[in-house]
C-alpha cells in the first residue's frame, strides 16, 4: 500500500475526521466560490433586469391602450396639415397663383398696371412671399377684387393700400391703388 495512506490510516480517529472535516470544508467553500457565487449574482441581476421589464412592459400596456387615441389624434393632426398644406402653396404654385391674382384682377374690371415680386422672407416652417400690386379701377371693382381675394382657397393678403389720383374716365371714377400682396409658401424641412 501507499506509505501515505498507511501513515493517514495510523493517525487518532480524531484527527481522521479533523482532516475530513477540513476537506469537506474545502470542497464546500471550492463548490460555493466557484460554482455557487457566480450563478447568484447572475440570479440577482436577472431580478433586476425583471423589474425592469415588468416596469417597461406596464409602460408600453399604458401605450398599448392609448394607441387608438393617439391613432385618431395622428389622424386628425395629419388631416389639419393636409388642408393647412393646401392654403400654403409649394414653390411651383406660386407662378401660378401670382397669375391668377392677375386674372382675378381683370375680371373684376381692374387694369394691372404692375406686379413687383419682391424676396422671400423665411419665416420657419412657412415663407412669405410678398409683392407690389399696381391697380387701376373704380372703388367698387377694387372692393369686389379685394372680397374675390378673400375667397381663395390659398391665403393671400392685401396690405398697405394706397389709394391716389382720383379722376374721371368714361364717366367713371377711377382711382389709382398701390399695395402689397403677400401670400405663403410651406418650406419643407
Amino acid at each position: 500500500m501507499n506509505p501515505k495512506v498507511e501513515k493517514l490510516l495510523k493517525l487518532p480517529l480524531y484527527q481522521r475526521f479533523a482532516i475530513l472535516g477540513v476537506m469537506v470544508v474545502l470542497i464546500a467553500a471550492a463548490f460555493v466560490w466557484f460554482l455557487w457565487l457566480p450563478e447568484y449574482e447572475k440570479l440577482g441581476e436577472m431580478d433586476q433586469q425583471i423589474v425592469k421589464l415588468q416596469a417597461e412592459l406596464i409602460q408600453k400596456k399604458r401605450i398599448a391602450d392609448n394607441l387608438p387615441k393617439f391613432k385618431a389624434e395622428f389622424a386628425k393632426l395629419e388631416k389639419l396639415l393636409e388642408e393647412a398644406l393646401t392654403q400654403l402653396p409649394n414653390k411651383k404654385e406660386i407662378p401660378t397663383l401670382l397669375t391668377n391674382l392677375a386674372t382675378l384682377a381683370k375680371d373684376n374690371g381692374l387694369e394691372v398696371v404692375s406686379f413687383k415680386p419682391r424676396g422671400e422672407v423665411n419665416k420657419g416652417f412657412y415663407a412669405e412671399v410678398p409683392g407690389a400690386l399696381d391697380l387701376v379701377g373704380s372703388y367698387h371693382q377694387i372692393a369686389e377684387f379685394a372680397q374675390a381675394v378673400g375667397k381663395l382657397s390659398r391665403i393671400v393678403n392685401l396690405s398697405d393700400l394706397n389709394m391716389s389720383g382720383p379722376s374721371v374716365q368714361g364717366g367713371t371714377a377711377v382711382l389709382r391703388i398701390k399695395c402689397k400682396v403677400t401670400t405663403f409658401r410651406f418650406v419643407e424641412q
